[in-house]
C-alpha cells in the first residue's frame, strides 16, 4: 500500500474536505454532520466530477451561526 503525500504545506488548510474532514473540522462525529446538513444548520457539498467535498469557508459561516451553549431556554415551569 502506498501513502499518499500531503502536497500541501501543514499552514495551508485545504479548502475542500472530505464528509469524515469536514465533521472533524467542526468538531462532530460524521453521523452528526450528516444530520446537520440534512436539517440546514451545515451546507449542502459540492460536487467535483465524482468527489463530494465541503466548503471550508462555507463550513466556516454555518458554525458561526450556531447558538452558543450558553443560550437561554426558556423553561415553561418557570412560570
Amino acid at each position: 500500500m502506498v501513502k499518499s503525500k500531503n502536497i500541501l504545506p501543514h499552514s495551508l488548510a485545504p479548502r475542500g474536505l472530505s464528509r469524515v474532514e469536514a465533521a472533524a473540522y467542526v468538531g462532530v462525529s460524521p453521523s452528526l454532520f450528516d444530520i446537520l446538513v440534512y436539517d440546514g444548520r451545515m451546507p449542502p457539498p459540492k460536487r467535483i466530477n465524482s468527489r463530494t467535498v465541503w466548503d471550508r469557508i462555507r463550513l466556516d459561516q454555518a458554525f458561526e451561526l450556531i447558538p452558543d451553549g450558553e443560550t437561554v431556554q426558556d423553561n415553561p415551569w418557570d412560570d
